[in-house]
């Protein structure tokens, strides 16, 4: 994993959990994504703030690494990561974890793009500015 930089404490719920008892897969991807948001929230701010200044991220590929499962109502803490920017990508790293437990690894790859016509653009300065500071 990347050099974490941010835990998201989190607390799975019930109807996070499928027949076998356990949490259904898709919902490490929702966690990921949640995690991610407040770490960036963390370096930028509100996300809106993202938006206005020009750029967003379109997420351009996803990897998970089950290694345990979670449960009904197990204390979690996702940690986040980021590999240094590409010229428009950006991967951030996630360990899924119960306490020292990893319970599953996450990567992501996000493009950024023009927050008005969506079309790949580099990141500014000021972004990489402010996510290298996050490493």
């Amino acid at each position: 994993m990347g050099s974490e930089l941010f835990g998201m404490p989190l607390r799975v719920r019930y109807v996070e959990c499928d027949m076998q008892g356990r949490v259904f897969n898709g919902h490490y991807l929702t966690w990921v994504d949640m995690a991610l948001n407040e770490a960036l929230r963390e370096i930028f701010g509100d996300y809106q703030a993202l938006t206005d200044a020009g750029i967003d991220f379109v997420v351009a590929a996803a990897e998970l690494q089950f290694r345990r499962p979670a449960h009904f109502d197990d204390e979690l803490v996702i940690g986040v990561g980021f590999d240094p920017l590409g010229r428009t990508s950006l991967r951030s790293t996630y360990e899924i974890r119960r306490g020292e437990d990893v319970l599953a690894e996450a990567a992501m790859i996000h493009v950024c793009v023009d927050a008005a016509t969506f079309e790949k653009r580099p990141w500014p300065d000021w972004f990489r500015e402010r996510i290298s500071v996050a490493h």
